[in-house]
């Protein structure tokens, strides 16, 4: 029986991948039959440049993680969604101690890749960045890595 969309992000939230945790992302929303995720995430000085304004390699490591992630909902089965390719554009900088948001959605979904967006949002919703992509669907065998976390 299918998820749903509560018990699927409740289920998200628990069991993080390596890299949500890394970046302190936070699973917000999901809506599987959209294909559509939410996350917030906070600029920390270790994601800064001298000038405090978050990195773009970081910036698009988040972009990544929502995009990918929304594929994976979307799909509705056990998946990874390893990127194929990406383009990310910058439209204004990402100040530190600020949270923001990634939103990644589907564009359309294949058997076999997905292609998706993602946008990085700013406290009055402003978008400051944007990736397009493409990621394989790929049935996920075995545990994977996860981390096991407390929610509540």
């Amino acid at each position: 029986m299918a998820m749903t969309d509560a018990e699927l992000l409740a289920r998200m939230q628990r069991r993080q991948t390596k890299t949500i945790e890394l970046l302190g992302m936070e699973l917000l929303e999901v809506r599987q039959a959209e294909g559509q995720v939410q996350y917030r995430m906070r600029a920390v000085a270790e994601f800064c440049n001298p000038a405090g304004n978050m990195q773009g390699g970081i910036i698009a490591t988040a972009l990544d993680e929502a995009a990918s992630t929304a594929a994976i909902v979307r799909s509705g089965r056990r998946v990874v969604a390893p990127t194929i390719e990406f383009k990310v554009s910058f439209f204004g900088p990402a100040r530190l101690d600020r949270d923001y948001l990634f939103a990644g959605r589907v564009l359309k979904m294949g058997r076999t890749v997905s292609f998706t967006e993602a946008d990085m949002t700013d406290a009055d919703g402003k978008v400051l960045a944007r990736l397009s992509s493409s990621c394989m669907i790929v049935d996920l065998e075995g545990a994977g890595l996860f981390t096991e976390k407390s929610v509540g």
